[in-house]
């Protein structure tokens, strides 16, 4: 399989099938039967990368925590204002996963590239400082996008009505995320860019 065939496969299990499969489900059974079996879908890709590779995949992993945590969150309940927080604590917990990895050797966003970056050689830039900071940089970013976007969402449900917050969420949640795309397919232009111009200096 080639690595672009296998980054939309991986697309597709951990994201747009199990997000399909809990549409779909939610017709004929419970909101929380039809996250739970959607939720089998990127567990047992999980659990097939784990028996191939012998370590975690990033993204699956990243999926998972997101599915299992909007189950918990469903099982909790609530009132309306509850319930139109909560996938807002889906996005700010995602955020934060990004924000603590800074304090490991090797932060999130490396692993989250390492699994759809097509170059094998990849891991190698890691020795060069400023590959670090780049990709420091971009989990910081996220993290805050992620963070600012669920706390803006939140303070939304409790000061608008549950019309206004409808109408106007998702063009919250997008902008936040479509910026920091954007931001990010930018800056890494740029900074491969500098990193080819320090590998041929240092050559």
């Amino acid at each position: 399989m080639s690595k672009r065939a296998y980054v939309m496969f991986t697309l597709l299990i951990n994201g747009l099938v199990p997000w399909g499969l809990y549409v779909w489900l939610s017709n004929y059974v419970s909101s929380i039967a039809a996250l739970s079996i959607a939720t089998l879908v990127p567990l047992i890709d999980n659990v097939v990368h784990l028996a191939k590779h012998r370590k975690l995949d990033a993204f699956g992993s990243l999926m998972l925590f997101t599915f299992l945590l909007t189950i918990a969150l469903v099982l909790l309940g609530g009132d309306e204002k509850i319930l139109l927080v909560r996938e807002s604590l889906v996005t700010a917990a995602v955020g934060l996963a990004f924000l603590v990895s800074l304090f490991f050797s090797r932060p999130l966003m490396y692993y989250l590239a390492l699994r759809f970056v097509a170059n094998h050689r990849f891991p190698e830039n890691w020795r060069y400082s400023y590959f670090r900071f780049v990709v420091r940089l971009m989990t910081l970013v996220w993290g805050i996008m992620l963070t600012m976007e669920a706390a803006i969402r939140v303070y939304m449900v409790y000061h608008l009505s549950t019309e206004r917050y409808l109408a106007l969420s998702n063009f919250v949640l997008y902008g936040f995320i479509g910026t920091a795309v954007l931001w990010t397919v930018a800056y890494r232009r740029r900074s491969s860019a500098k990193l080819a111009q320090i590998k041929q200096s240092v050559a």
